[in-house]
């Protein structure tokens, strides 16, 4: 199956794939592995700094030409890569599967997510605006343009090894930007067929090589991509940690940051929820992905009057989900990425315990038959009546759900904001005035606010991103197009006498 998608996307002979056979791990090739089998997929050939080099001065010569091209014109040239990534939709989206381990739906999922944000910035290529200011000073006029900014550098996680690049590189693109992309190291493949079907698309239309892909380690690639002063933004997704090195090393050059990272997102079931609709939202939120979203459910916070019940019905709910090949429809949680995100899993239930939470479903292993991936139970943690769980107040990149109760709607806000970052969050209530205070100033101090929603399904119409430890940055919808272009003030003087701002006078 792996070699038919590879053919149909006419990347099977992509200089970088090494066949399974000869993909041994080493200085220069990382192995792609399946999660869902353990089993390696294909070898990767990581650049070299000579080969960084040459793909950066690509991108910044590109952009030199790009900047040029009309923006609506740039808009139609995303427009075909939209019409041919939706041609290449099912299998991307298969190959996504393969790689990270999401069940079908996501793949194809995400892969849509690229195709509308493409869709999204073929409009936005016609309405990049700036303003018209009146000025002080007769016959003058000030107005604001906005220019392309330059070559991006695009560090992307392994848990949306599509979508995330296309976030950026669709609105780069309109905006007359060229892209690096640099993708996790645990998901190349998709970002080579990726990178290759867009790259053909504007090969064919006769347009520079404005998407050029950076594989490599931290150390060889990363650390020159982030210090690279040709590149003005660098745009990463990842953990808080490693926002907080990038932040920094691109602040020393003077460069901007657009950073989205860690996410310890919950939810609040208030006493009159539909718990029809949350049950459901709260299950795929904490579940999806196999908790590896960084908008994943990780916090449960239910009123005590209606605690027992909702967790009667999410246990029942989470002993009826269905693990294993994430390219089965049945299937509705495939694997972690890796052994050591379960070894990660099972310290953070450890903890728990040892903190006096119980584990009232999952919390161990799962064995698939036939598969022999990286599996786990789907788990649910009730906190000790204190509410004191440390661990509760971590990021663990797996399908863990904390439940607390507490009394009023001001405790379970407390208790919202009480972690360091601030990226999704969403209440369940039939009341307009706890619906309008979790999302007022006084509410949830997260990017995104969801009501009578779940934590996870952010739409491309919306900017996406978050506060605190997030980052701060935006993507996507609204004016985060202002992020990948440069802001200039142009004033200009059609009369005959020289007059200065602020009734300065300098001729006499």
């Amino acid at each position: 199956m792996f070699a038919d998608l590879l053919r149909r996307m006419q990347v099977q002979d992509d200089p970088r794939i090494v066949a399974v056979g000869d993909a041994v791990e080493s200085d220069g090739v990382c192995v792609s592995t399946n999660p869902t089998t353990g089993q390696p997929l294909a070898g990767v050939r990581m650049d070299s700094v000579e080969d960084y080099e040459q793909t950066a001065a690509r991108a910044h010569e590109a952009f030199l030409q790009w900047r040029s091209v009309p923006a609506p014109v740039r808009g139609q040239a995303v427009r075909a890569i939209a019409d041919e990534l939706r041609r290449h939709k099912e299998d991307l989206g298969a190959l996504v599967s393969l790689e990270v381990g999401k069940i079908r739906s996501e793949g194809e999922g995400e892969v849509q997510e690229t195709i509308d944000i493409a869709d999204f910035a073929v409009g936005l290529s016609r309405q990049l605006y700036g303003l018209t200011m009146p000025s002080e000073r007769a016959e003058h006029r000030i107005e604001e343009r906005w220019h392309p900014l330059g070559p991006l550098g695009v560090l992307t996680a392994f848990n949306f090894p599509n979508a995330v690049w296309g976030w950026n590189a669709m609105i780069g693109a309109v905006c007359g930007d060229s892209i690096v992309w640099k993708p996790s190291l645990m998901a190349p493949l998709t970002a080579i067929a990726t990178n290759a079907i867009c790259a053909r698309v504007l090969e064919g239309l006769g347009h520079p090589p404005i998407f050029q892909l950076t594989i490599g380690t931290d150390d060889v690639v990363g650390e020159r991509l982030v210090d690279d002063r040709r590149l003005p933004l660098i745009s990463a997704t990842g953990s808080c940690r490693m926002g907080r090195i990038v932040g920094q090393k691109v602040a020393a050059r003077l460069g901007r940051c657009l950073l989205e990272l860690g996410g310890n997102n919950a939810l609040i079931v208030e006493p009159d929820a539909d718990l029809s609709l949350a049950i459901p939202s709260i299950v795929f939120g904490a579940v999806g992905t196999c908790g590896q979203r960084c908008t994943t459910t990780r916090r449960l916070l239910v009123h005590e009057s209606i605690a027992h019940d909702v967790i009667d019905r999410l246990v029942s709910a989470y002993r009826q989900v269905r693990l294993g090949d994430p390219l089965d429809p049945d299937t509705h949680v495939g694997p972690l990425i890796s052994e050591r995100a379960v070894e990660g899993f099972e310290r953070a239930v450890a903890l728990a315990q040892e903190q006096g939470g119980e584990v009232l479903v999952g919390g161990e292993r799962a064995q698939v038959e036939g598969l022999g991936g990286h599996f786990v139970q789907p788990t649910i943690i009730r906190a000790p009546a204190s509410n004191d769980l440390p661990i509760a107040m971590e990021e663990t990149f797996a399908p863990i759900l904390y439940v607390f109760s507490y009394r009023d709607l001001d405790e379970a806000l407390a208790m919202h904001n009480s972690v360091s970052q601030g990226l999704s969050s969403a209440i369940f209530t039939r009341s307009l005035l706890a619906a309008e205070r979790f999302t007022s100033e006084r509410g949830s101090d997260c990017g995104l606010a969801y009501v009578n929603l779940g934590t996870s399904g952010a739409e491309i119409g919306g900017a996406f991103g978050g506060e605190k430890d997030t980052g701060g940055g935006r993507e996507s919808g609204s004016d985060a197009w202002k992020a990948y272009m440069r802001r200039q003030t142009v004033s200009i003087h059609f009369g005959s006498t020289i007059q200065l701002a602020q009734g300065i006078r300098f001729d006499q």
